[in-house]
């Protein structure tokens, strides 16, 4: 997982194959900062929202998924 930052107040998560399921909160963020967790399905390509923080989640460039 590596966390880009495209401007001050929006963060962009960039998941590994490795990272799925995709929730938010995720590990890397605070405990202050948490809310209820949500599943994300970032398996289209385009980058997901979280609905109650913004944060958003994508598959880093060159992910291959496959099915188990």
């Amino acid at each position: 997982m590596q966390v880009k930052s495209e401007s001050k107040m929006q963060t962009v998560v960039e998941l590994q194959a490795k990272d799925l399921p995709a929730f938010c909160p995720n590990p890397a963020m605070p405990l202050w900062s948490s809310h209820p967790k949500v599943f994300l399905d970032v398996t289209h390509g385009s980058a997901v929202g979280c609905p109650y923080c913004g944060t958003k989640y994508q598959l880093a460039p060159g992910v291959v998924l496959s099915a188990h």
